[in-house]
């Protein structure tokens, strides 16, 4: 049986804000998001995030994740945490403790630090080589090679300094025996605090021999203190979600420039261009193009879906074979058919297309039914908003909305109808006819243009 504490309590001062360092961004989502989820691939009994600092956003932030709660109200140490979580631990389950603000570490990584647990060994500990070690504990081991304890940065003398490798914070603690050694530990250190490390001493004290896994890598356990180190690892993890896109098969011309903020699935042959951002959930089908510049956040992609530059996209689904932008905007609730086109400054919202349905040129289109065919002039708006209240419009298969017109919804335009060019229509217009609704053009013979005095 296993359950994660997740330490999320710090303030954290060096990144200079007042959200809290954990939910601090990284991919598109909170610092603890990531942990949270990883944790929890486990097949977890429970997560237990420990709290302190700014413990209203922390827990509106995680709403649904189905995590518990334990509070730290002053921050006296790791050890101190921990604390406050016990005692919604069984004594004969495991608990893997982590850190909210070291995001990047694996499920399997943490799969193999569990593992190392039994009633005979009742902790183990997840550790890294490090080139420079400066800042982290040292691992203390006897000739060997047996754990023997972890010495911090500030109280390790010079030889225990020269140490490679370094405590990750992270392991996997029997409850019955984390409850016992937790109740013995001492703030006697130039800290102040409770070391949660101060564990490893007292397991070997008492006659334990302390496992340990070493980290896949250094990524997989950085922390984030600053707003510097926040974005090195949002470039380390934007490189390993493209690393992922390019072992799939997806052509990504410059990896260093496109971001990742979410689940992209792709089939085959798809062709992502520069400053490309996908967020939340993306499906690209075979054979799709996104040009420079745009941006997808929840979008479902056809087979063959061309996306020109610049386009921006959110909450929709684009059927195959179609084509949109340069500079287009698709908002949530727009379907296309097949071989929809899109064009450059045409926003779309709510709105349905049907197959082969065409609406090339600076023009908005909100909440409408549109049909297979429709050809919509440049210029044209749906007029779908009275002030108080949203309404549709509906028009049918093979119409021709003329340039610069205003459908005032709720409105119908019949199929194969054609609205003439400048009209604002008020009133349904039949199936294949042509609907005029513009003044009458003059021209006054007598007028003449002012002069300045």
């Amino acid at each position: 049986m296993l359950s994660s504490i997740i330490l999320a309590a710090g303030k954290g001062t060096r990144m200079r804000s007042v959200l809290p360092k954990v939910l601090q961004p990284l991919g598109g989502q909170p610092l603890l998001h990531h942990v949270i989820h990883t944790a929890q691939s486990l097949a977890l009994r429970q997560t237990i995030i420990v709290a302190g600092f700014g413990l209203e956003a922390v827990q509106d932030a995680c709403v649904g994740l189905n995590v518990s709660w334990a509070v730290q109200a002053q921050q006296l140490g790791t050890g101190h945490a921990v604390a406050q979580a016990v005692d919604q631990l069984l004594d004969e389950e495991t608990a893997l403790i982590l850190y909210g603000d070291v995001p990047l570490i694996q499920a399997g990584t943490l799969a193999r630090l569990v593992d190392l647990v039994d009633d005979a060994h009742p902790l183990a500990l997840l550790t890294v080589h490090l080139p420079d070690p400066t800042g982290y504990g040292r691992i203390v081991r006897d000739a060997s090679g047996n754990m023997q304890r972890i010495v911090e940065q500030k109280d390790a003398t010079p030889s225990e300094r020269s140490i490679g490798e370094v405590n990750t914070g992270i392991m996997a603690v029997k409850g019955k025996q984390l409850r016992a050694w937790l109740a013995r530990l001492e703030n006697n250190n130039s800290q102040g605090e409770y070391y949660l490390t101060d564990i490893i001493a007292m397991a070997v004290s008492d006659g334990f021999m302390v496992r340990s896994a070493e980290a896949t890598s250094e990524m997989e356990v950085l922390g984030v203190n600053d707003k510097a180190q926040l974005a090195g690892l949002e470039r380390m993890y934007q490189q390993e979600k493209v690393n992922a896109l390019l072992k799939a098969g997806v052509t990504v011309l410059d990896p260093a420039r496109c971001d990742i903020r979410g689940r992209v699935e792709a089939g085959m042959d798809v062709s992502i261009d520069v400053n490309v951002i996908l967020s939340g959930k993306v499906v690209l089908g075979n054979n799709v193009m996104i040009g420079a510049g745009c941006v997808l956040t929840n979008v479902t992609l056809g087979d063959g879906v061309t996306l020109l530059p610049y386009s921006v996209l959110e909450d929709c689904v684009i059927g195959a074979d179609s084509r949109v932008g340069p500079f287009a905007r698709v908002r949530p609730g727009t379907v296309t058919q097949d071989h929809a086109h899109i064009g450059n400054f045409v926003e779309l919202k709510n709105a349905q297309l049907g197959s082969g349905a065409k609406v090339n040129h600076l023009s908005y289109v909100g909440d409408a039914t549109i049909g297979a065919k429709v050809n919509i002039g440049a210029g044209t708006i749906t007029c779908n908003y009275d002030g108080v209240n949203k309404h549709r419009t509906v028009i049918g298969e093979g119409a021709f909305i003329g340039s610069n017109s205003a459908l005032v919804a709720p409105v119908s335009i019949g199929a194969g109808a054609t609205i003439g060019a400048g009209s604002v229509v008020t009133k349904d217009a039949p199936e294949d006819k042509l609907t005029l609704a513009r003044a009458k053009q003059m021209t006054l013979e007598s007028w003449q243009r002012p002069v300045k005095k």
